[in-house]
C-alpha cells in the first residue's frame, strides 16, 4: 500500500511541473477563464478506462462524468438523488458542450454483475442501480456484447431528457457510442449505417 501511495504523490509532483508552474501554466489559464470543454464524457468507474488519460488530453479538455457501468438512466423529474443526470445537466446546458460520449468498455464488472445475477456481500446500491441496464437478449451473448446493448439503451435513454433531444435536433449536441477493449487498447464506434461498432479512425 505504501508503495502505492508514494506511487501517485510522484505522480502529483510531475502534473505540478508539467500543468501548474507558473503564470502561464495550463492550470493558471484555467484559474483565470474558468473551465470551457466542448465534450462531455460518461464513463466507467473502472480503474482500468481512464478517459483523459486514453485520449491523452489536458486539464480542462473534458466534462468527465463516471458511474458503475457507464449508464445513463432516462430523465425522472423527483425528488429523489439524480448525480448522473444533474452532471448531464450541467454540462450540456450550462456548459453547454458539443459532443457528448457514452464510453463502454470490455470486461465491465457491472455489467457481469448484472449477468450473473449473483448475490453481492455489500449490496445497498449496486443492484438497484444496474437494474437500469436493458432486459437481457433472447439468445445468450457475452458480456462485451451486452455492453455494447448497454450503451444503445443509454444513447435511447440520452433522448428522453428534453434539452439533450432538442439539441441534438438543432445539431447543437452530437452524442457518440464508444467502447473501449481492454486488451487492445483500441476504441470502437457505432456506426449507424451498418447497425456495427467499428474501429474509430
Amino acid at each position: 500500500m505504501e508503495k502505492n501511495l508514494q506511487k501517485i504523490i510522484k505522480g502529483y509532483q510531475i502534473f505540478r511541473e508539467k500543468y501548474a508552474s507558473g503564470d502561464s501554466s495550463i492550470m493558471y489559464n484555467l484559474y483565470r477563464e474558468g473551465q470551457q470543454p466542448a465534450i462531455l464524457v460518461i464513463a466507467c468507474c473502472d480503474a482500468r478506462v481512464d478517459p483523459a488519460l486514453i485520449l491523452q488530453c489536458d486539464p480542462g479538455d473534458l466534462f468527465v462524468v463516471r458511474n458503475v457501468a457507464n449508464i445513463v438512466p432516462p430523465y425522472e423529474k423527483d425528488k429523489t438523488h439524480h448525480g448522473t443526470s444533474a452532471a448531464l445537466e450541467f454540462g450540456i446546458c450550462l456548459l453547454q458542450v458539443q459532443h457528448l460520449i457514452i464510453l463502454g468498455h470490455s470486461q465491465c464488472g457491472g455489467i457481469k454483475a448484472f449477468l450473473s445475477k449473483k448475490e453481492s456481500k455489500q449490496d445497498d446500491f449496486i443492484t438497484n442501480w444496474i437494474a437500469l441496464l436493458p432486459a437481457l437478449p433472447s439468445l445468450p451473448c457475452s458480456s462485451d456484447a451486452y455492453a455494447k446493448l448497454s450503451l444503445n439503451q443509454s444513447y435511447a435513454n440520452c433522448l428522453t431528457f428534453p434539452w439533450i433531444q432538442e439539441k441534438v435536433l438543432k445539431q447543437q449536441l452530437t452524442i457518440h457510442r464508444w467502447f473501449f477493449d481492454i486488451p487492445t487498447g483500441s476504441i470502437y464506434t457505432y456506426h449507424a449505417v451498418q447497425d456495427a461498432y467499428v474501429p474509430l479512425a
